[in-house]
């Protein structure tokens, strides 16, 4: 199973990449940037609301139904002539379901990050977040997850699968090791911690492990 990470690297990846920049104004390296160091994020925040049989309930019904993973079947249509409000209104509902009260300082976070204001990072995340969401919904429907079990593996695999790299390991082992229940904080502090500039993973990685 590919880590999350690799799909930005991937040709689909890049239609994405580029039409979430065309969606915001922001240049696509930039948007590349904050999309490397935002979908840890969600998908950490995810994996900590599937730690609760409520939580995994509500997602792996999203993922089963609205969610399967259509939304990536025409991804061309998706960004042209802008993402439809419809579009946005669920990635804000995403969001506020899997972030809470923590979306702002996430956002806040990413901002201070990646050099773009708190409001371009908003409208990032809400095209990015029902992408996402189709991208596990396809997972989990090719892995035949159906529980909360599978849905665990899915989330753990796909944060840390892939292209087997220091830093995806470190991350993976990370989430997996810390039992405090709050995850989202965790990896939030990855990206607010330390003085490093790096985008991706290894940026996120420099606030942690380079204290």
């Amino acid at each position: 199973m590919s880590g999350i990470l690799d799909l930005l690297n991937s040709p689909m990846g890049q239609q994405i990449i580029n039409g979430v920049s065309n969606q915001t104004g922001q240049s696509a390296d930039k948007t590349g940037s904050v999309l490397s160091m935002a979908i840890p994020v969600l998908m950490g925040a995810m994996q900590r609301n599937a730690s609760t049989p409520e939580g995994a309930s509500g997602i792996l019904g999203a993922l089963s139904g609205k969610h399967s993973g259509g939304i990536l079947d025409n991804l061309g249509g998706l960004f042209e002539g802008g993402v439809e409000e419809n579009v946005t209104n669920d990635g804000a509902g995403i969001l506020g379901h899997i972030l809470g009260n923590k979306q702002p300082a996430v956002e806040n976070a990413l901002s201070q990050k990646s050099g773009i204001d708190a409001g371009s990072i908003a409208q990032i995340l809400k095209v990015a977040a029902p992408i996402l969401m189709g991208v596990l919904g396809k997972q989990a429907s090719q892995n035949n997850v159906s529980d909360a079990s599978g849905l665990n593996n899915l989330l753990g695999g796909m944060l840390g699968g892939g292209s087997g790299s220091k830093e995806q390991t470190l991350i993976e082992s990370f989430l997996d090791a810390d039992g405090d229940g709050s995850i989202l904080d965790d990896v939030a502090g990855m990206v607010l911690g330390g003085g490093n500039k790096k985008g991706g993973l290894g940026g996120l990685l420099g606030g942690l492990f380079g204290k």
